[in-house]
């Protein structure tokens, strides 16, 4: 396997390498608390050990060296966001009644709806005390702009849950655009973790408003990326069917009136199985519609690169980040 087929471990490792720090005090954060209800400490011990988010740590630390910062500086923000991004995460299950992720359990599928929600509320308090820990090291203006932004980015994220909830289980055409845009909505926390790291680091506005930029386009294409993953995974496609909307690609598919019929049908089948699943791909991956939106993806790449050309420090990491986001698709 040559460098650019293996292109997804290089990043990963990368984000890991950059990330784990983060991580790994977000979880000593959780395990050191005291519950006093044992289910409850069950329930979050296993979604801390189990949650691996270096995304968003690793990408404030790139963001907060790329304008010339100490990404050191930026560790403990970023065990913040861990925790934060942990909560809205564990919400988000309840609400899509996701009982397994990447042939894992959830929290949700493993201790329940009531549990869940409180390990939510525990890892968004936690994760905003963090926070505020966390910007004390900071000078006022660089604690109001963080807070601010990421008061924002929850607002956004809850809208965009809500726009979602209102999409489910509608399965028509139109239904394309205003998923996609959901979907830009979500990525207001990509935005604001790359800004919030071009703030750590110092970064003048316009250095803060393109890594926003990047952290933005960043997110939606991840996302994008997870939809064509999803429309692969037997068990995601029958609990996006049955409790979620529909992946992208088949959606966008659907818009083609002589695939449209047949996609129906396959859908209709209670539980769908590995051949109706093998039909619908076929049906799928290869339209007009899902070769459109791998093309509007690699429009995203093409024109964030561009926008790069003046950050000097990490863009070639930022660039291979991006370039993954395509891989095997």
């Amino acid at each position: 396997m040559d460098s650019e087929a293996n292109l997804i471990v290089q990043v990963r490792a990368l984000l890991w390498e950059r990330g784990r720090e983060a991580l790994e005090m977000a979880r000593q954060a959780i395990l050191q608390e005291k519950i006093p209800f044992q289910p409850l400490e069950e329930a979050l011990r296993f979604f801390i050990l189990s949650w691996e988010d270096v995304l968003h740590p690793a990408l404030l630390s790139l963001a907060c060296e790329a304008v010339g910062g100490n990404p050191a500086e930026s560790t403990q923000v970023g065990a913040a966001l861990v925790l934060l991004a942990g909560g809205a995460d564990m919400h988000d299950d309840v609400i899509d009644q996701s009982t397994v992720k990447d042939s894992k359990p959830t929290v949700y599928g493993k201790f329940g709806k009531d549990l869940s929600l409180l390990v939510g509320d525990t890892l968004l308090f936690k994760g905003l005390y963090a926070l505020h820990e966390a910007c004390e090291a900071l000078t006022n203006a660089q604690k109001q702009a963080i807070l601010e932004l990421t008061e924002q980015a929850f607002f956004g994220i809850s809208s965009a849950e809500a726009k979602e909830a209102s999409l489910r289980a509608k399965i028509e055409p139109g239904i394309a655009e205003e998923y996609l845009e959901m979907i830009k909505m979500k990525a207001a926390v990509g935005e604001t973790t790359t800004k919030i790291g071009a703030i750590i680091g110092g970064g003048t506005p316009k250095q803060i408003e393109l890594l926003g930029h990047y952290g933005k386009t960043l997110a939606v294409l991840y996302t994008i990326r997870d939809e064509f993953i999803d429309t692969f995974e037997l068990d995601e496609l029958r609990n996006r069917v049955a409790k979620e909307c529909l992946p992208l690609p088949i959606l966008y598919t659907l818009k083609n009136p002589k695939k449209a019929d047949k996609i129906l049908r396959l859908l209709r089948e209670k539980p769908i199985t590995e051949k109706e699943l093998e039909a619908m791909l076929n049906l799928v991956i290869d339209s007009k519609q899902a070769r459109e939106l791998k093309k509007e993806m690699r429009l995203m790449v093409k024109e964030q690169n561009q926008h790069l050309s003046s950050i000097k420090i990490n863009r070639s990491i930022f660039k291979l980040v991006l370039r993954s986001m395509m891989e095997d698709l």
